[in-house]
C-alpha cells in the first residue's frame, strides 16, 4: 500500500483544514484512526501541517469529493506511487550488524530458494558471485561459523522482491525443460 510522504503532518493538514472523517484520513495516512483522534485532540503539535495538494499527492477536487461522500477513500497521486515503487528496488545502506548477517542469509536463500542462480543472488543480497559460489559449495572459509537467517526479516531484501525473482527463475526453470 502506497501512502503520502510524512503522513502525520499531512494527516494534521486534513485534520485542521478539511471535514474529512478520521475514517478517511487515517486510511490514506496509513495510520490508526486513533491516533488521528489524538492528533486532532492534541492542544499543541509538534509537527507541523504538510499541504498535500502543494506536494501534489492529492488535488483540491478530490478531498472535496470526499467531503460530501464520507464513503469515498482518497487515493495518492500516480505519480507519488510510481516515485515510491521506483525508489523500493533500489540498494540504500546496509547497517553493519546486517552486513555481518549476509552469509547466514545467502545460506538461507540457497537452501529455501535452489532454483535463484547466483548472480540473481548476489544481486538480491548486494553480493558477489564469487561468495555465493563458495557458499554453494561449502568452501567458504568461515562456513562453519555462518548462522542462517532470513534477509526479509533483517530487512536485507524485500518480500516482493525476492518473490519477483524467484517467478523469474521458476519461469526459467520451465522454460528449459
Amino acid at each position: 500500500m502506497n501512502y503520502p510522504y510524512m503522513p502525520k503532518s499531512t494527516a494534521l493538514w486534513l485534520i485542521e483544514n478539511t471535514s474529512l472523517t478520521f475514517e478517511q484520513i487515517a486510511e490514506f495516512c496509513g495510520m490508526h484512526e486513533l491516533e488521528i483522534k489524538n492528533l486532532a485532540d492534541a492542544e499543541s503539535n509538534k509537527i507541523q501541517g504538510l499541504d498535500p495538494v502543494l506536494a501534489g499527492q492529492i488535488t483540491r477536487e478530490q478531498i472535496k469529493a470526499a467531503e460530501q461522500d464520507p464513503s469515498m477513500r482518497l487515493t495518492l497521486a500516480q505519480n507519488i506511487i510510481d516515485a515510491q515503487n521506483s525508489n523500493r528496488s533500489k540498494g540504500g545502506y546496509t547497517p553493519k550488524l546486517h552486513r555481518q548477517n549476509r552469509k547466514g542469509s545467502i545460506l538461507w536463500l540457497l537452501k529455501n530458494y535452489p532454483e535463484l542462480s547466483d548472480g540473481q543472488i548476489a544481486n538480491l543480497m548486494r553480493s558477489t558471485k564469487p561468495t555465493v559460489l563458495s557458499l554453494r559449495t561449502k568452501t567458504a572459509k568461515d562456513y562453519t561459523e555462518i548462522k542462517i537467517c532470513n534477509p526479509v526479516t533483517l530487512g536485507l531484501v524485500s518480500e516482493g522482491l525476492l518473490k519477483d525473482e524467484v517467478t523469474k527463475a521458476q519461469k526459467k526453470a520451465q522454460k528449459n525443460k
